[in-house]
């Protein structure tokens, strides 16, 4: 680079050159050159972005009504997250998401940023800090260490309200399978042997009323995410705040955000804990248990197609080996079940990282930001990958499902009310030794007349409770 290329910031450890057309300064840099660790910077968090800049605009605003700032200053930092909020200049959001300090350095990247762009809609250079600076003005009233936890709980609510329309997409695709295979009688399995008669819809429905009931879990815990500590600043006893700057910048969050945020009662100790954080990472673990469950399902009911159970077919979508001609494997379901053990980790991540914290700061907040932050895109995408690339295209065998269903020896349940359970067994002994149905040994041993036997064995006796 020639001199033009470059201008000079300086910080407490001296001067840097920093590239003349990049929006952040020299405290970005000294991070970015300091924590080449995951190779993901913080650009690859957009709604963690999104939120630093409504952070910094509400904050401006605050301040300006208190008379701390000007209402030129306050304008300029305003436009220039509002542009950072529509997802312009992301790219100058480089550093690690993994990263010492607390967080200290995305705050500083923030402040960096939103501070050059804002001094080049007032008509100044980047890097002229004497008009606007990114401490003395943009870090007005705050400390990194309410920006940045404030900044991942409302990141955190974005990433739930998308989960939330992913898994309720998810659920109306098992619900829809649920209505098209009511109709369809199948045998049942506990432990996976053969258990008594459903339908292959009331299957279907289970899986979309365990989204239900998730949906509803997450919904209870965003609650907890929706209460910030800005305003607290280094510890919670909000030094170097106007004290009604913690109320004046939740107003102006709650509007910039459209969250019905609230501040926390206790700022001190709002700053130091992050139970919420692990509340929310146990809840997408539940999610992720219940549809990594259900995908081993879905692998366990296409199986075959002719050694398996095959009684479902996953829509094929693509060649299954490299050796084994006409494979097809149930590659859907599979990444799935990949994300949830994914998820199962970052809920350990999550977990050890919130019990290091001490005294009156987590230092460990960037760790948890990172493994929320995959836990909800993952496991976004893999609800509507599944939905579009496999329930929605599932389609069942219905002769394989009578077939198990006639052969099973589980239908002599049914008949328990009418033969007794001893009765029942018994039939239900011959028929496995025999290879019998169990209608033709009722029919034998004269238990039932074929009049009663076909009552008993009616669809909807089968799938139902009912009087005798």
């Amino acid at each position: 680079m020639t001199g033009t290329d470059v201008r000079v910031e300086v910080d407490l450890l001296g001067s840097r050159t920093i590239p003349e057309d990049a929006y952040y300064g020299v405290h970005t840099l000294r991070a970015k050159e300091n924590f080449s660790i995951t190779g993901r910077n913080i650009s690859s968090f957009p709604y963690l972005i999104i939120a630093l800049a409504a952070v910094k605009e509400a904050a401006a605003d605050a301040n300006c009504e208190l008379g701390l700032l000007s209402p030129a200053c306050r304008d300029a930092i305003t436009a220039a997250c509002l542009e950072i909020r529509e997802a312009h200049l992301h790219d100058q959001f480089v550093v690690d998401i993994l990263q010492g300090g607390a967080g200290t350095s995305t705050n500083m990247n923030a402040n960096e940023v939103i501070c050059n762009r804002a001094l080049e809609i007032m008509g100044y250079a980047r890097g002229d800090y004497q008009h606007l600076h990114p401490n003395e003005h943009v870090n007005l009233a705050q400390s990194t260490n309410d920006v940045y936890p404030t900044a991942i709980r409302i990141a955190t609510c974005f990433a739930i309200e998308h989960l939330l329309e992913a898994m309720a997409y998810l659920r109306d695709a098992f619900a829809e399978k649920a209505q098209a295979f009511s109709g369809l009688l199948k045998l049942g399995r506990t432990q996976l042997q053969d258990a008594v008669p459903m339908t292959l819809g009331q299957e279907f429905s289970t899986y979309a009323v365990m989204l239900t009931e998730d949906i509803a879990r997450l919904q209870e815990a965003a609650a907890l995410i929706r209460e910030i500590n800005l305003g607290a600043t280094a510890i919670g006893t909000g030094i170097t705040a106007h004290p009604h700057y913690a109320a004046k910048a939740l107003a102006a969050l709650r509007r910039i955000t459209g969250i019905d945020l609230s501040t926390a009662p206790n700022l001190i100790e709002a700053t130091q804990d992050c139970g919420a954080f692990v509340q929310i990472s146990g809840v997408l673990k539940r999610i992720a248990v219940k549809l990594s469950k259900t995908c081993n399902d879905l692998r366990l009911l296409s199986s075959g197609p002719r050694a398996g159970f095959g009684e479902i077919n996953l829509p094929p979508m693509q060649a299954g080996s490299s050796i084994m001609p006409g494979k097809v494997n149930p590659v859907i379901p599979e990444v799935v079940n990949q994300v949830a053990f994914e998820i199962f980790g970052n809920d350990v991540t999550v977990t050890f990282a919130a019990e290091a914290g001490q005294l009156q700061l987590n230092a460990f907040e960037p760790v948890i930001a990172s493994a929320l932050f995959r836990s909800f895109s993952h496991l976004t995408a893999a609800c509507l990958t599944l939905a579009d690339k496999c329930v929605k295209g599932i389609t069942a065998n219905p002769d394989r499902l009578r077939e198990t269903l006639d052969r099973s020896v589980a239908l002599a349940t049914a008949l328990n009310p009418y033969i007794g359970y001893k009765g029942s067994t018994a039939v239900a002994a011959e028929a496995y030794a025999s290879g019998k149905t169990v209608r033709e040994i009722v029919l034998e041993r004269g238990l039932m007349t074929e009049a009663q036997l076909d009552d008993a064995l009616r669809p909807e006796a089968l799938i139902q409770p009912r009087c005798y």
